[in-house]
């Protein structure tokens, strides 16, 4: 991936100034140790080394200057550094679920607001993300604890593709390698996940909240204190839905009652989700995952997020979509879930309740913001 596209706007001004970068290693063109800083002049970049880094998907091609040879500098170090009206960040992302990291382990406040998380995620004058992730102190004898402000800058109660990517992160941070776990203070409860000897992350995700008032919606329970495959109306289609919380909403759809069969990509998500997310039956507003089934143990989802629309994947999503598809009688406790990012294991085990979730997470760039 190359990193030279990535330009950043300060967030007090319409004028686009610098982002300094650093590079993981695996992008061999730039040094991974040494500062970089991205200018654009005019819409137009002035090339200043040897080479010219391109990517076809981008809007500009922006030239790379090296600034400080710091060739010795660690990436603790580098996020460690204190600049006035500067924010040092890592971007990562788990299956194109993608988040700015902050070091935020000095305080419970976060370091930006969620007016400028909103600026920062901006995909054409910021950053461009689905979310700022905070590493924080731990609370009530936990090791961490982590805070989101999605794009729109709401701040959901956790995030399972985010706290993947924080587990990389407290890695990094830590220089620690091998398997590790630690525990982990959300706003939905305490959350474990562990990284594996093969750098995926496996996450304990608590047991799956189904009570309705729990969830919450307002649609009337029809199984126990659950709803389950019920009927909601929504721009004048009937869906069957079943709600599941995973210590955030989620609206599981395998299809309306005249159509069970889903083929998720011929879904106009984009015209469909905000109704969902926004309809008078879930207070919270909700997250809403679309389901075609290959098999009882192969499931294939599209989500449509709460406060950051549709995204490549949704790690609660997937958990509340294997949940909601044994209360439905359509799959086995273990299935892979296929969401446009990639795939996701998921396992409801029978023995304590817990969803697992199994997956990756990626490290894109270092970079430096003026806020």
């Amino acid at each position: 991936m190359s990193v030279a596209t990535i330009v950043s706007s300060p967030l007090t001004s319409s004028n686009i100034r610098s982002l300094s970068i650093i590079s993981p290693s695996s992008f061999s063109p730039i040094n991974p140790f040494k500062s970089y800083s991205f200018a654009l002049q005019s819409n137009t970049a002035k090339l200043s080394t040897t080479s010219l880094l391109r990517n076809p998907n981008s809007r500009f091609s922006v030239s790379a200057m090296s600034v400080a040879a710091q060739e010795n500098l660690s990436k603790t170090a580098f996020l460690d550094r204190r600049e006035s009206g500067v924010l040092h960040f890592v971007k990562y992302h788990g299956l194109g679920n993608d988040f700015i990291m902050v070091n935020n382990l000095d305080s419970m406040e976060p370091k930006v607001t969620p007016e400028q998380a909103v600026k920062l995620c901006d995909r054409n004058f910021g950053i461009g993300a689905d979310g700022v992730i905070f590493a924080m102190p731990g609370f009530n004898g936990t090791d961490y604890t982590m805070r989101i402000f999605n794009s729109d800058g709401s701040e959901p109660e956790m995030c399972g593709n985010g706290v993947r990517c924080f587990a990389k992160f407290i890695a990094d941070l830590n220089n620690s390698h091998g398997i590790q776990s630690f525990t982990v203070h959300t706003g939905a409860g305490l959350i474990i996940p562990e990284i594996q000897d093969d750098g995926q992350v496996k996450v304990d995700m608590g047991e799956p909240v189904l009570k309705a008032s729990g969830v919450p919606t307002k649609i009337p329970p029809n199984k126990d204190e659950s709803v389950v495959k019920a009927k909601i109306e929504v721009d004048g289609v009937n869906w069957n839905v079943t709600c599941v919380s995973m210590g955030n909403p989620h609206c599981v759809t395998f299809g309306t009652q005249g159509n069970e069969k889903l083929v998720v990509d011929e879904l106009n998500l984009a015209d469909i989700g905000p109704k969902f997310e926004n309809h008078a039956l879930f207070p919270a507003r909700t997250n809403t995952e679309f389901v075609q089934v290959f098999s009882r143990s192969h499931l294939k989802m599209r989500v449509w997020e709460r406060g950051a629309g549709a995204t490549l994947a949704c790690g609660t999503g997937a958990c509340a979509v294997v949940v909601a598809a044994i209360l439905e009688g359509r799959s086995e406790r273990k299935c892979r879930v296929d969401l446009p990012g990639g795939p996701l294991d998921i396992e409801w085990r029978e023995e304590d309740n817990h969803v697992y979730m199994t997956g990756p997470a990626q490290l894109v760039f270092y970079g430096s913001v003026e806020i």
